[in-house]
């Protein structure tokens, strides 16, 4: 019984696991409806790919029937592969950086050590804040600034770049696009010190931007444009002259103290811009354009209120001026080697000096690895704090010189200190150390001190190839009026050319007029206003025909209060009703000697004297500012260990100092347990009592975190 129901059961499974005719149709119709169609060979990929093959063998052949020469094909293809890795590397850069923006806080969080060098400013520097509330107006405001720059490319710019070659009147901009990537704020600083009647900022910004904008000039069917920009840099604001009505602030002042970082992703027939060699050439001459109008010493400015002196707003006068006397340096690298290497020689050293777009090179002594060079140089310095002191020194080589080492100085410093007179650690190199003494010279608006300036400055220049300054002459040029017409009745192209004993400046060139407007200011060094003259050409910009000139002694500026002249002038040899509009600024340039702070060496020698009584000194706290020198370790613990800790090696020392809210790291030495720092710093204190200077000891490793090595 039980054997016949399992045999039904069984029946009955079969019956229903097998599908009847219709069932089995209406499925392979569902199969062959689901199924891919194969895919048949497309006659237009076919051709395509025809003509790629056809257009990369086309040159061969080419090359072959005209009997180019094989270097021409080698030399063609090694431009053609510099350009595609330039391209490849410029887009991986974008890339990455739009990556590391749209990361930043997780990166931040998690490879704190391995990124600390590309970090915002405001994680390293203390009294940098962050200011996110700014970033998330920018990115609200961002499309709409996006919309005026469309409108400004297009309604202002395009026309005006037609109008100026008749080759480009058929320029367009086809699209602009700034993207949705707003330029950000990552740190700002505010500064405290300076004038009441101005506010100082420095913004660290950074712009990686996926902009698209692209032009077409249809007669020539060409095609060019960018797609995805760049810019990191620290930017200074400064809000001047503070009024006491609205808005408050007459003006708003913005520059780069130093150029900033600058990458541009090219499309179109600006790819050939990618080329190397010809890649850093158009980078250098956008570097260029862009620092002509804001890098100092220039700056743009926006009036907030009608009535203001622009030109005096964007060419201010300098804040003061520099004396560098560059003396001699100690322990350099030896670069010159003989029997390849074998027999060690010395070197040619030689200096090169850079405070903003101001570069002076020093002169070279030969065979020597302790050179005294005894020279003087006067650098101008617009912007403190910011503006700093580069110094690299090479080796002089036929072929191509070698490096051996550089240091930097802020010159704020300098002007807090009157007078720097140290030596300073070459890094970047195994050993050497430079000799610098620093002046600051303050511009004194009247002639009080004149008589003994021009005597210190003779005594001086009496030395060979020594020659300061007693003042300096700052002449604003601002316009001309019912210049002369050229020959032919042609307006003129007129630029001026401004002379001052062996040193002539030019201006800039105002096209097809009669009343240009230049706008400039330019600054002279002078050894003795009492008996020199400036000299002032206006001529054409073939700088043949002069259409205007004029001389003024500078002993009328002395006779003048404020020591300037600011009027129109008469010019000779023009027409009779031409003349011209300067501004001419004289400042005695002074060594305050009397608020020099005391010589660092004297300082550490008595340093290391021990009091005879415990209780301070009467002037204990009467000095507001600490100098710190960082000179040397000894018997550090060695915490670099190889082969698993088996061996030990040594460390990477560096140094933290911690006083009054400020932190001041020391450069690395490496693999050393015996180090020599020789470094300063300078920290001002408002109250001395109480406080206690704070100094910790590490070994700096590149994938782990720091090892402390004592404090």
């Amino acid at each position: 019984m039980e054997k016949g129901d399992k045999q039904e059961q069984v029946e009955e499974k079969s019956v229903q696991e097998c599908p009847n005719a219709e069932d089995t149709a209406k499925a392979a119709a569902v199969i062959v409806e689901e199924a891919p169609k194969a895919k048949g060979i497309s006659a237009v990929a076919v051709l395509w790919t025809f003509g790629k093959c056809l257009g990369a063998l086309l040159p061969v052949y080419l090359a072959g029937y005209y009997r180019v020469s094989t270097s021409l094909l080698v030399c063609g293809m090694m431009v053609y592969t510099g350009w595609k890795h330039a391209r490849e590397a410029k887009e991986a850069r974008l890339r990455s950086a739009i990556q590391l923006r749209e990361d930043e806080d997780g990166l931040a969080s998690s490879s704190v050590t391995r990124l600390k060098r590309e970090l915002p400013a405001w994680v390293n520097f203390p009294d940098v804040e962050k200011v996110e509330w700014l970033n998330k107006v920018l990115q609200q405001v961002w499309p709409f600034v996006g919309q005026y720059l469309e409108k400004l490319l297009v309604e202002t710019i395009a026309p005006s770049i037609r109008a100026s070659s008749g080759h480009l009147q058929t320029l367009s901009f086809t699209k602009v696009d700034m993207g949705n990537k707003a330029m950000k704020v990552v740190g700002i600083k505010a500064h405290t010190e300076n004038d009441k009647g101005q506010v100082l900022l420095d913004l660290y910004i950074s712009y990686v931007g996926n902009v698209e904008i692209n032009v077409e000039v249809k007669r020539y069917f060409c095609k060019a444009g960018v797609k995805g920009i760049q810019l990191h840099g620290m930017m200074r604001v400064i809000l001047e002259p503070l009024i006491g009505d609205v808005p408050i602030v007459g003006a708003v002042s913005m520059f780069f103290i130093q150029r900033p970082k600058l990458d541009i992703n090219w499309t179109g027939l600006t790819n050939l811009l990618d080329i190397p060699g010809l890649n850093v050439m158009s980078d250098s001459m956008i570097m260029d354009a862009i620092a002509s109008f804001l890098v100092l010493p220039n700056r743009l400015v926006v009036p907030l209120v009608p009535g203001l002196h622009v030109a005096q707003l964007r060419s201010p006068l300098p804040r003061g001026v520099v004396r560098i006397h560059l003396i001699e340096a100690q322990n350099l690298v030896a670069k010159d080697n003989y029997v390849k290497g074998v027999m060690a020689g010395l070197s040619d050293p030689y200096a090169i000096l850079r405070v903003g777009p101001q570069t002076f090179t020093s002169k070279h002594i030969d065979n020597t690895d302790s050179p005294k060079w005894d020279e003087i140089y006067e650098v101008i310095v617009h912007e403190v704090p910011g503006q700093e002191l580069e110094v690299e020194v090479y080796d002089k080589d036929t072929d191509q010189d070698d490096f051996l080492g550089r240091t930097k100085l802020d010159l704020g410093i300098v002007k807090k200190s009157i007078a720097v007179d140290d030596w300073f650690t070459l890094k970047d190199t195994p050993s050497g150390k430079i000799h610098f003494r620093l002046e600051w010279l303050k511009l004194l608006p009247n002639t009080e001190q004149l008589e003994q300036v021009c005597r210190n400055s003779s005594i001086t220049s009496s030395k060979p190839s020594h020659s300061p300054s007693s003042a300096i002459l700052v002449v604003y040029l601002d316009k001309a009026e019912a210049l002369p017409i050229k020959k032919g009745n042609k307006e003129p192209n007129p630029m001026v050319q401004l002379s001052v004993q062996d040193i002539t400046r030019e201006s800039k060139i105002c096209y097809t007029t009669v009343n240009p407007e230049w706008e400039e200011a330019f600054t002279f060094f002078i050894q003795d206003p009492r008996n020199q003259n400036i000299d002032i050409q206006v001529k054409d910009a073939d700088r043949v025909q002069t259409l205007g000139s004029l001389s003024i002694p500078l002993s009328r500026l002395l006779s003048n209060s404020n020591l300037c002249l600011d009027q129109w002038f008469q010019l000779d040899k023009s027409g009779p009703a031409s003349r011209i509009y300067i501004n001419s600024v004289l400042r005695v340039l002074w060594l305050d000697e009397e608020r020099i702070v005391s010589d660092a060496s004297s300082k550490l020698e008595s340093s290391k004297q021990l009091p005879q009584q415990t209780a301070p000194h009467s002037s204990f706290a009467t000095e507001g500012l600490l100098r710190i020198h960082l000179l040397a370790g000894q018997n550090l613990v060695p915490k670099d260990n190889l082969m698993g800790g088996m061996v030990k090696g040594k460390s990477d020392p560096y140094v933290k100092i911690n006083i009054g809210g400020e932190t001041f790291t020391s450069q690395v030495i490496k693999t050393n347990l015996n180090p020599t720092w020789n470094e300063m710093y300078e920290v001002i204190l408002t109250q001395l009592p109480g406080q206690e200077l704070h100094l910790e000891v590490f070994d700096k490793d590149m994938d782990v975190k720091d090892d402390f090595m004592g404090r």
